[in-house]
């Protein structure tokens, strides 16, 4: 259980640099050409991968493939989110809750094995 909370928490720091890396120059690059916002977000980027490499390596010693997808698309929402509401200043809308409820599902089915023994 230890290896998938240590991928967790090395994935959600990853997550945060890539959710500003996909849609942070959104805001604040807009002004500017898209190769400078290309090349901007690919400078931040390499901060991403530093950190989410080792996570799937780290993952992967407890976890098949399915599963780091899975979680990782756990912490992609619960990253995006918070992003979108409190950075971007975007309404958090209800579809954000079906999302989430979509992934819960794709979580049982992902996990029941490790789980429930299935």
């Amino acid at each position: 259980m230890r290896t998938v909370f240590t991928t967790a928490l090395l994935l959600c720091c990853s997550n945060v640099f890539m959710t500003f890396a996909w849609y942070g120059h959104l805001k604040n690059l807009s002004h500017k050409p898209w190769i400078i916002a290309a090349m901007v977000s690919w400078g931040i980027a390499f901060f991403e991968y530093m950190i989410q490499v080792p996570a799937n390596r780290i993952g992967y010693q407890a976890m098949n493939v399915g599963q780091l997808k899975i979680l990782q698309e756990i912490v992609t929402l619960t990253v995006f989110v918070p992003f979108s509401a409190l950075y971007m200043k975007e309404q958090i809308r209800l579809d954000y809750l079906w999302a989430g409820l979509c992934i819960l599902g794709a979580v049982f089915f992902i996990f029941r094995q490790r789980i429930f023994g299935a």
